[in-house]
């Protein structure tokens, strides 16, 4: 940003207009799933209280400059959607201008542009863009901080990587992978046979005395981020977050088998997820063939001890994320994966003379992820599924509170909050909610059971489950994602209408999500209506027993 020229203003406007573009059709979007259960809350509570600790919801030690980023733009102008998505598109402009300026530094300027659009259109990258949540904003920091590491600015990447950390506590992970590469440079660096592993070839005493100032450096976001966690803790009482959380995120996943599954699945979203197996396949497929020379000569690769540095960052977010986070999301991978797409382009722009159109085809490959969803289970909000959930629970807010308006309903987060906070953008009205953990068969029987404390029911997929899932044909697979992630089957409507001694008044699905809404019959209206009939399981009850028996 130091640069004399306009230019990266200019390339900051262009990417902004770009990708806002691109987002207008969800702009007006109400909130969804962790934005509705955790980072709009904790940011209106800055709004409307002042205070870094949510009071709304409870809280998960999230750093907060991101949420207060979106609590400004709401005091400034208005608490809307619109705005709420449209200061999270400043962040993603910034965040693909700091990669642009990185890959311009370690590159070229054509291989900067291409990555820069490549990672716009990646589908996890682009869903999240405008979504009212941290990892991306924390991604772009880093990149804007691994720039000024490249060009030894310690005091700027000092402070991009502290605002990285303090935008998402997990971006601590970049400088301290730079802080143990710096140590093994000063341990092993002087050894002939793998000097060239490190920014500087010549590891004499200067070398050293370089390389503990950067130490000193790289570790400065530490004191920051332990200081919240301190403030954190005289507020709140825990450090990490709400005990449930924390266990979740890091007492439950403590386990070798699931760390193996974990890291096959991160490895998946580093190199393949989303279709970016094409441009990882094409980066190793190019590797096969010779260089390409121009008038200067051969194509130069990037610089090896840049490639080692990217390296070091990608591998420490696979095995850290394999090792904590209940839920796999790919968003937390994000800021890796640009750095494999800088890579993989840099590669096919040495070896291939139509790189441009092999660039172009990754391209189009992943907007068409945005589209199609993949063969297996994965979370909507890594494409335009999350579109899809939110116009179907739109919908059926819509009917619940024109026809049913002060019912007590039965239903599962994220539902039951948007149900009973109108400011998330479903509803003009609270309404009373009973809720259950989800839609599974053990679940919906439990309800049954309750069946007097509601009088209808907003069940919906808790899951994105294909019509054809690849491997869930596997009952090993399958028992191993119940285990440790958290899998399970949500009843279809007809049989949760059944157990809970109703009807469906209402159903929606859209590329394999679903909602439905279920007006609760009484037991006295059900015998009434039942009089004579030899279908006993019309009662209330009845119905339950002989649906739990008859489901396989």
């Amino acid at each position: 940003m130091r640069s004399p020229t306009p230019r990266p203003a200019l390339a900051f406007a262009a990417i902004f207009v770009f990708i806002f573009l691109l987002h207008a059709p969800l702009l007006q979007l109400p909130y969804f799933w962790d934005e509705a259960g955790y980072y709009v809350p904790a940011a209106r509570d800055i709004l409307l209280t002042g205070s870094f600790i949510p009071h709304s919801t409870l809280s998960n030690a999230h750093p907060p400059l991101v949420l207060a980023w979106l609590a400004l733009w709401w005091k400034v102008i208005a608490y809307k959607p619109l705005v709420t998505r449209a200061a999270m598109l400043l962040l993603a402009a910034f965040s693909l201008l700091g990669l642009f300026r990185l890959a311009e530094r370690v590159t070229n300027t054509q291989v900067a542009i291409a990555a820069t659009v490549c990672t716009a259109l990646y589908p996890v990258f682009f869903a999240q863009s405008s979504l009212a949540q941290v990892d991306l904003a924390a991604a772009g920091l880093i990149f804007w901080g691994l720039r000024a590491y490249f060009e030894d600015r310690r005091l700027a990447a000092a402070i991009w990587f502290t605002l990285a950390a303090l935008a998402k506590e997990t971006a601590i992970l970049a400088p301290l992978a730079l802080v143990a590469w710096e140590i093994l440079g000063l341990l092993f660096g002087s050894q002939v046979g793998v000097r060239r592993l490190w920014l500087h070839e010549t590891f004499d005493q200067e070398s050293a005395f370089r390389g503990s100032k950067w130490i000193r450096a790289l570790l400065m976001p530490l004191l920051p981020l332990t200081l919240w966690y301190a403030y954190h803790y005289a507020r709140t009482g825990y450090v990490f977050g709400n005990p449930e959380f924390f266990r979740y995120n890091v007492g439950a996943t403590l386990n070798p088998i699931r760390f193996l599954l974990a890291l096959v699945m991160r490895l998946w979203q580093a190199f393949g997820y989303m279709h970016l197996w094409m441009l990882t396949l094409a980066m190793v497929l190019a590797m096969l063939l010779p260089p390409q020379s121009d008038s200067g000569g051969e194509r130069p690769r990037i610089a090896i001890p840049v490639q080692m540095v990217f390296l070091v960052i990608i591998a420490t977010y696979v095995l850290a994320m394999a090792l904590i986070g209940g839920a796999v999301l790919a968003r937390y991978m994000l800021p890796a994966v640009p750095l494999v797409i800088v890579l993989a382009l840099s590669t096919l722009w040495r070896r291939l003379s139509f790189w441009p159109a092999a660039a172009a085809f990754v391209g189009f490959g992943f907007v068409a992820a945005w589209f199609f969803n993949p063969p297996y289970g994965f979370s909507p909000e890594d494409n335009l599924a999350y579109r899809d959930y939110v116009l179907l629970h739109e919908d059926g807010a819509h009917l619940l509170e024109t026809r049913y308006p002060t019912a007590r309903v039965l239903t599962a987060w994220p539902a039951s909050d948007e149900l009973t906070r109108p400011w998330l953008g479903y509803i003009t009205r609270p309404v009373q909610v009973v809720r259950i953990e989800d839609f599974s068969l053990d679940e919906v029987i439990s309800a049954a059971d309750l069946r007097a404390n509601f009088e209808v029911a907003v069940i919906f997929s808790t899951k994105y489950e294909p019509a054809h899932p690849l491997f869930d044909r596997w009952k090993s697979w399958v028992d191993l994602k119940t285990r440790f992630f958290g899998f399970h089957h949500d009843m279809p409507p007809s049989a949760v209408a059944r157990i809970l001694g109703g009807k469906v008044v209402f159903a929606e699905s859209r590329k394999g999500q679903w909602i439905a809404v279920v007006e609760i019959e009484r037991v006295e209206e059900a015998a009434s209506s039942a009089s004579g009939s030899a279908s006993g399981w019309r009662t209330g009850a009845g119905r339950s027993r002989a649906a739990t028996v008859s489901l396989p």
